[in-house]
């Protein structure tokens, strides 16, 4: 279940998503799903597509009277931008002779090696479909995800940790400040939500004031700006993913589909690349039990996995975003009819995304866990699944 596809261009009419298999009975708010898009549309440092854009998605197929039939859901989002691009992305017209083809690449994006793989002559062709643009589609699939794993009582929160080179408190180092801040699940999402109204979704104000000017100056002198942001999930259950199979276990699922995010170029969970310097005394969460809680740890530098495995504990994922590679101040390029030296294309694009990604990377978040809940509990109907999920918790509590 979850298993999903999408289609669709840039600059063309229209993006689509396909959720191929869904249980039955699952509640679905549309005005959810748009309230996801419009945080992908936020975020200091966007361009002029965003003031073009107001995303709503339309149900084709799917969902009646709010609920899934079992059948594939089909979605739209509409590009109102499409209006300027009826001749350059005509399906149904032969281009015309006065048309001019795009013809330099840009460095770091997808045009060369896409149109030397497919053997096409106009860079368009390649970075139509390799624009970000197309995660739209997803946020909307993950926003349907994220209300079949509501159900759980699994949360899915992000936030900014570093614009450029600087950097902010990770969600570890912010807990650890303060420890009985965040008992309740109700402080946690108000935290997060707070984060929704600032420009950047970095919890530290001083901080987002430098990281705004780093943005400015890096855009005065024609550049883009990456950075890193932390996904945080509450609530999973023990028992998801596996360690039988290396592509069963809940790392490498996540790791695929999150570095499948245009312009992520790395991912890390719990401790991550630090964790590689501790010695192993320090660098695994000590277990302990009580009647209340069951086995956990007073750590968690496993970030929520163990052995392929969630463990009970907080997930925690960061993923690196490069610097957009389309630039004010183009980079030399080689043009690919010609040959010539020449300048990297300039498309209309925003100079940081970061905070746009972060929502992204909570929507493919909860593809992944609502695919591994749906396999792990079974069935064909809400009901069904409820059933299978409250029947495990008695095991374990029991065990």
């Amino acid at each position: 279940m979850f298993e999903y596809l999408t289609a669709g261009e840039s600059h063309g009419p229209r993006l689509t998503a396909i959720i191929k298999s869904l249980p039955a009975g699952l509640k679905v708010e549309v005005e959810a799903v748009n309230e996801q898009l419009f945080r992908r549309q936020q975020g200091y440092g966007r361009g002029g597509r965003m003031k073009i854009e107001s995303d709503q998605v339309i149900i084709n197929s799917g969902l009646r009277h709010k609920e899934t039939l079992g059948t594939p859901l089909s979605m739209t989002i509409e590009n109102k931008d499409w209006q300027n691009w009826v001749e350059v992305m005509a399906p149904d017209k032969e281009a015309e002779a006065d048309m001019e083809a795009l013809t330099n690449p840009r460095p770091g994006h997808a045009d060369l090696p896409g149109a030397l793989k497919y053997n096409h002559r106009d860079l368009r062709n390649v970075l139509e479909r390799a624009s970000a643009r197309e995660t739209a589609a997803r946020t909307a699939v993950g926003a349907v995800a994220r209300q079949f794993l509501n159900q759980f009582d699994i949360n899915i929160y992000s936030h900014v940790i570093q614009i450029g080179n600087l950097k902010s408190e990770t969600w570890t180092d912010i807990k650890a400040k303060d420890p009985e801040r965040f008992k309740r699940e109700s402080d946690i999402k108000e935290y997060f939500d707070e984060l929704d109204k600032t420009e950047l979704r970095c919890g530290d104000t001083a901080r987002t004031e430098a990281m705004k000017h780093l943005i400015d100056s890096w855009r005065a002198n024609g550049d883009s700006v990456g950075g890193v942001f932390e996904i945080v999930v509450t609530g999973l259950p023990v028992g998801l993913g596996s360690h039988v199979h290396w592509d069963l276990k809940l790392e490498s699922k996540l790791a695929a589909q999150l570095m499948g995010i245009q312009a992520i170029k790395g991912v890390e969970i719990g401790a991550g690349f630090k964790g590689a310097g501790l010695p192993g005394s320090k660098a695994h969460d000590e277990i302990f039990y009580n009647l209340d809680r069951g086995f956990y740890r007073k750590s968690n530098q496993a970030g929520g996995i163990e052995g392929g495995i969630s463990n009970g504990e907080e997930l925690i994922i960061r993923l690196a975003m490069k610097p957009i590679p389309t630039l004010a101040k183009p980079l030399h390029s080689a043009d690919i009819i010609s040959k010539k030296e020449t300048t990297a294309a300039k498309e209309r694009s925003d100079v940081c995304a970061v905070p746009a990604a972060s929502i992204v990377g909570e929507a493919v978040t909860a593809s992944v866990l609502a695919s591994s809940t749906a396999e792990k509990f079974g069935g064909d109907s809400m009901q069904e699944i409820k059933r299978n999920y409250d029947s495990y918790l008695e095991q374990l509590r029991k065990f």
